[in-house]
């Protein structure tokens, strides 16, 4: 995936309050001078900045609220999530005149990071959310560090207290550049309205550029208010921030050579594939090699899930033939992957017959988590093009080791542990039943998004996830309550696209408000309530490891909250359906809904747990597809 890998801000970039006080105005000679007079030191700083202004193209003054709403609109932005608050509030009045900025007003900070995030997911484009200083700034940290871990570019605009008060413990005042410092891939406090501008162009490059990430400017009320020129930077330097590298043609050669020989390949896509939109490169290069692929959570839909070569997904709830064929591989080809402890399990006994050959687009990755016999450091699109032509090139009628052997082994494999599950004989609904069905009468080109738990993992089984961009889900930190908000930021993106989001009573419940938004604003998702009463992971593994003693689940109960109310109650539309024979009709009815919300509350068995499955660090060789079932393989490697 990317360079540069989050970089953590000097202490000089995001330093404690009482030195960004300090240096807020390079022209004053104490702190106190810029405490009694900021606009006048603001001015004079202008004035000196009018020398350098060189090829910069300078427009009428301005307060830095109307600066801040130009950048944006001069960004690209179109949708932005926020919940005003005294120190971001200047920022909204010169949002009333936009054109071409509309506002979504969330009921809680989170949700506009994680509705930024489904837009960008769904659109290959940054998110923007808003927020006031304080704990609006940190109600977005569960977002910003969502985004972090599955590279989502992200940009946050958050207010602060006026810069005479920073370093005070004013009300209301949050170090919010310190607090995500490890959460984003760079962060900005602004000193002086001048800036705004240039920061804004900077932060919608460095979240899009190489690998993504979340970016945040953080802006005082008073520079919202100063007044100062608007400054349109010719151009972007990030002196600090390296261009995306190309692949070397040494290590092309050495990762084809690899392939050429291998007798048991098999391709590790990663969500990199997706960040890069290599999918149809991807497509390329597998069916010119034949060999197999296997696509992480992250990348669901990177590759057909319905094509021939596609193994499912590896990992603790991976597909026993995806499990196998990286246990048992002899080269491993990983592209925009980043080797994550819940795909290898234990890292000692992970592919252990394998040469590995890492693509990615942070070096930071290769070699962190696996050791590689073949680096490539690259944008995935990149690699993936070069790697056809590299493989074209050995194709000279020299020796090629047949796989055929090989998918004799993987077929035989998907035959014995196929995906399944269980129809209750008394009529009740299974979730996989469920998923599956609303998938089937939906169809691939509709977005799925997912929360965490056991739906997750069923979704990202039973769905037809045939396209990029089509399942959006919180991979790296499991964030719960994800889905309802992420659907908002994607229909938004793409109002023509029918959008679910499949969800947990308990995921549900974390960020259930977001339908108000949905019903006031006219954001018609369909949220599928996959209602099994109570927190069917946690049950699950305290039935498989805590000898059945069930204590702390039971965040819902069959009627307490009536999820199809909620729908209703919050402005939408609630369905019900606890019986197979009426879940067609159920699905259609809320597929047919078009002018509002709707809410299905599914009631499922809460019996069910989510099989293959792998404990975590143990090894992938002890794969269970049920609780005292296991494949049984065979060592002739």
């Amino acid at each position: 995936m990317s360079a540069p890998a989050f970089s953590r801000p000097s202490r000089s970039s995001c330093a404690s309050f009482t030195a960004l006080r300090r240096v807020a105005d390079p022209h004053a000679t104490r702190a106190s001078q810029l405490a009694e007079s900021p606009h006048r030191h603001a001015r004079r700083r202008r004035r000196v900045r009018a020398h350098r202004m060189g090829n910069l193209s300078v427009t009428e003054t301005m307060t830095g609220a109307q600066l801040l709403v130009r950048a944006l609109e001069e960004a690209g932005v179109d949708v932005l999530f926020g919940l005003p608050g005294g120190m971001i509030l200047p920022a909204y009045d010169p949002l009333l005149d936009s054109t071409r900025l509309r506002h979504i007003l969330v009921r809680h900070e989170q949700d506009a990071g994680h509705a930024a995030a489904g837009y960008a997911t769904a659109t290959g484009r940054p998110g923007v959310c808003m927020a006031t200083s304080g704990p609006g700034a940190t109600n977005l940290v569960t977002a910003l560090a969502d985004a972090a871990m599955d590279s989502v570019p992200v940009v946050a605009v958050t207010g602060q207290v006026t810069r005479g008060l920073l370093g005070t413990d004013a009300f209301q005042e949050a170090d919010i550049c310190g607090i995500t410092q490890g959460i984003t891939k760079h962060n900005w406090l602004v000193r002086a309205a001048e800036d705004i501008p240039g920061v804004i162009a900077r932060a919608f490059h460095l979240a899009t550029t190489g690998r993504p990430g979340p970016v945040l400017v953080d802006i005082p009320k008073d520079v919202l208010q100063e007044r100062a020129p608007y400054v349109r930077p010719a151009r972007v330097d990030l002196p600090g921030v390296p261009s995306t590298p190309r692949p070397h043609p040494r290590s092309l050669e050495q990762a084809a050579s690899l392939l050429r020989a291998s007798r048991r390949p098999v391709l590790y896509a990663g969500g990199g594939i997706i960040k890069a939109d290599a999918a149809p490169e991807l497509l390329r290069f597998a069916e010119l090699t034949g060999v197999p692929v296997v696509t992480t959570l992250m990348a669901r839909g990177a590759f057909p899930g319905s094509h021939r070569q596609h193994l499912g997904m590896p990992g603790m709830h991976g597909t026993v033939a995806a499990v196998a064929a990286l246990q048992h591989a002899d080269l491993v080809l990983a592209v925009g992957a980043r080797f994550d402890d819940r795909v290898t399990g234990d890292p000692t006994t992970f592919a252990r017959h394998a040469k590995i050959v890492h693509a990615d687009i942070d070096a930071a990755e290769i070699g962190k988590n696996r050791a590689v016999d073949v680096p490539i450091v690259g944008d995935a699109k990149d690699v993936l093009a070069a790697l056809t032509q590299a493989v074209r090139g050995l194709d000279d009628g020299a020796h090629r080791t047949p796989l055929d052997g090989w998918w004799d082994r993987l077929d035989a494999w998907r035959t014995a542990a196929p995906l399944t599950y269980r129809t209750p004989p008394d009529g009740s609904l299974s979730p996989q039943q469920v998923i599956e069905r609303i998938g089937l009468l939906t169809g691939p080109d509709a977005v799925y998004a997912s929360g965490v738990g056991q739906h997750q993992m069923w979704a990202s089984h039973y769905l037809p996830l045939e396209r990029p961009r089509s399942f959006l889900n919180s991979g790296g930190l499991g964030t719960m309550g994800y889905a309802l908000p992420a659907a908002m930021g994607a229909k938004l993106a793409l109002p023509d696209t029918t959008v679910w989001a499949v969800d947990g009573d308990g995921c549900f419940q974390m960020t259930c408000r977001t339908l108000a938004t949905c019903a006031i604003e006219n954001i018609p998702i369909k949220v599928a309530v996959i209602n099994n009463a109570g927190l069917g992971m946690v049950r699950q593994l305290q039935s498989l490891f805590f000898d059945d003693r069930h204590f702390g689940i039971d965040s819902a109960t069959r009627r307490i909250p009536d999820f199809a109310a909620m729908g209703e109650a919050y402005g939408g539309v609630g369905l019900r359906c606890d019986r197979a024979e009426d879940l067609d009709a159920t699905i259609r009815k809320a597929l047919e809904i078009d002018d509002a919300p709707v809410v299905v509350d599914f009631a499922v068995s809460d019996e069910e747990m989510v099989w293959p499955m792998i404990a975590a660090g143990a090894s992938n060789d002890d794969i269970r597809t049920a609780r005292a079932s296991a494949p049984i393989w065979d060592t002739n490697d």
